[in-house]
């Protein structure tokens, strides 16, 4: 019987389970035990195919459930997609030039900013840095301008006032009367100057005295090298150049504090006065000159040597102008090499890229462009090589009368980037700055269409028509801009050169490159914002 019920087809049991049992007999007492285990079988069937039809309802369910998610998730993704859309379109997004810029823009950008770096390593002053620009303008051709002289389209032109600040101009297409495009910088930076009579001895050390310049955190020109750069003209009228602390043979100096052991009386001071103003004192020697019989002999000492270099006397420092400035050279900072840090990179960042701006325009810009790199911001714009003062707008003036128009006419039609540096979001003290309006590292020039302090207090505050305008440019060109103010409202606040200029009638914009550390003795900056502060200047002069 096992084997009878082994060969026989499952589908037996269930096609022609009717024939099969009526076909037996139940008297036979063999056929009776046949006949239960056919009807053991068959029931075992019947619930096996129940099962089965049960698992293809269950699998024909799941699978339509199964649809149907797919359905609602397609649905989902296509609502999604559309709000993404939505938001690609509408919203404002800043966009890091590290996943934008293509590999040809990287190579441009770090090949600019080498360039940056050696000339800021040589540019540490406002002199150098007038020097060193107008030397790269004669060697593009640009000439010393003289009023009166006779100007045309194409003409390349500069204006040296007195050592310390600079224009550069090309003369454009369009006739002057139609107004300049201008970008303003500045090119000193926040340092310690000597005194006029800076030079002492005290428990046999020989010291300077310092006056600091600028706005300046005290404590972060401590036990740093500092480097000596300047001019001294001497008692005959012959002028000096000094340079101390550059090169790697030269002596640096140094501004002393005190060891943590002693320091408990200071460290109750607050930190703006962790190292207070006339504590800014910088060592400059202790070797005393050899003779018992003298007093102030390490001063002698000093003294007889910048007589033996310089040919000076203690009185010259009356007519000098000696600048105490960090001895760091500019250097790559991070793995990536993807920031530069250096001393004066405010303003000197932004003044490099404009220099850079108007040397690289190759061909004749339609309206006339004017780059003017001027001094003494940090201290107000003061003085005549300040923007405060008329050495601009004479200028304006000047050229103006060359094409036999007035000068303020050409000024209200003219258009200006105040190109100075905004701060950038330090993840360490983000508390400062507001996020939705602030600048970011890596996210391009910084466009700040106010600064100021707490309500806007010095802002130029530039017309909402001329900032569209300006961004309206930066995206037709492709380079990359975000926008931002300078720190929370309340908090502090600064200015720039902007209003001065805006009091010319001119339409005025700050537009430059956020900075972390901004007026530390090391700032740091990023190369790809850099580069992109470049060709923001460039993209407005060389307009067509």
């Amino acid at each position: 019987m096992s084997s009878f019920l082994q060969t026989i087809p499952n589908g037996t049991f269930g096609l022609k389970k009717t024939r099969l049992i009526s076909s037996l007999s139940t008297k036979n007492p063999l056929n009776n035990v046949l006949y239960n285990k056919i009807k053991l079988s068959n029931s075992l069937h019947l619930a096996t195919e129940a099962s089965l039809n049960k698992i293809r309802l269950n699998s024909d369910t799941n699978l339509n459930s199964l649809n149907n998610q797919r359905f609602m998730a397609t649905t989902s993704e296509s609502k999604k997609s559309v709000a993404n859309e939505l938001k690609e379109k509408l919203f404002y997004k800043r966009k890091n030039t590290g996943l934008t810029f293509k590999d040809e823009e990287i190579k441009a950008a770090d090949e600019y900013n080498e360039d940056y770096k050696e000339f800021l390593a040589n540019s540490k002053i406002e002199r150098e840095f007038a020097s060193n620009a107008m030397e790269r303008a004669k060697a593009k051709g640009f000439k010393e301008y003289t009023p009166g002289m006779k100007l045309k389209s194409g003409d390349k032109i500069f204006v040296n006032n007195r050592g310390k600040a600079v224009i550069l101009a090309i003369i454009g297409e369009e006739p002057v009367k139609e107004g300049v495009h201008i970008c303003a910088a500045h090119i000193d930076s926040p340092r310690l100057d000597l005194k006029q009579c800076p030079l002492y001895e005290d428990n046999e050390i020989a010291l300077f005295k310092t006056h600091y310049y600028g706005g300046i955190r005290k404590y972060q020109w401590a036990v740093i090298p500092l480097a000596l750069h300047g001019v001294v003209y001497r008692k005959d009228g012959s002028v000096v150049q000094v340079k101390i602390g550059e090169d790697e043979k030269d002596p640096v100096f140094c501004v002393t504090d005190l060891l943590p052991h002693l320091g408990q009386e200071q460290n109750k001071r607050s930190l703006a006065e962790g190292i207070k103003g006339e504590e800014l004192n910088v060592v400059v020697g202790s070797r005393p000159f050899r003779d018992d019989d003298a007093s102030e002999r390490v001063k002698l000492n000093i003294i007889k040597l910048l007589n033996e270099k310089y040919g000076i006397i203690e009185e010259d420092f009356l007519s000098a102008e000696l600048e105490v400035v960090p001895a760091f050279k500019p250097q790559d900072v991070g793995f990536d090499r993807s920031l530069v840090g250096a001393y004066g990179q405010d303003d000197k960042v932004c003044s490099f890229a404009c220099l850079r701006a108007i040397l690289d325009i190759d061909t004749v810009p339609k309206k006339t462009a004017v780059v003017c790199l001027a001094d003494k911001e940090e201290i107000g714009s003061e003085g005549n090589t300040g923007l405060k003062s008329s050495f601009l707008k004479y200028f304006i003036h000047d050229i103006a009368e060359e094409f036999g128009c007035k000068g303020r006419h050409v000024l209200s039609k003219s258009e200006c980037l105040s190109a100075d540096v905004t701060v950038a979001v330090d993840p360490t003290f983000a508390s400062v700055t507001e996020k939705r309006n602030a600048c970011y590292i890596n996210c391009g020039v910084g466009i700040c269409k106010y600064t100021g302090a707490r309500g806007k207090s010095g802002s130029n505050d530039a017309h909402a028509e001329f900032a569209g305008r300006i961004r309206s440019l930066m995206d037709k060109h492709g380079v990359s801009w975000q926008t931002g103010e300078l720190g929370r409202v309340d908090l502090g606040g600064g200015g720039t050169v902007a209003a001065f200029v805006a009091d010319l009638d001119i339409n005025t914009i700050d537009v430059g490159v956020p900075l972390l550390c901004m007026h530390a003795p090391f700032e740091l900056s990023s190369k790809f914002d850099n580069y992109s502060a470049y060709r923001c200047y460039n993209v407005f002069m060389s307009e067509k």
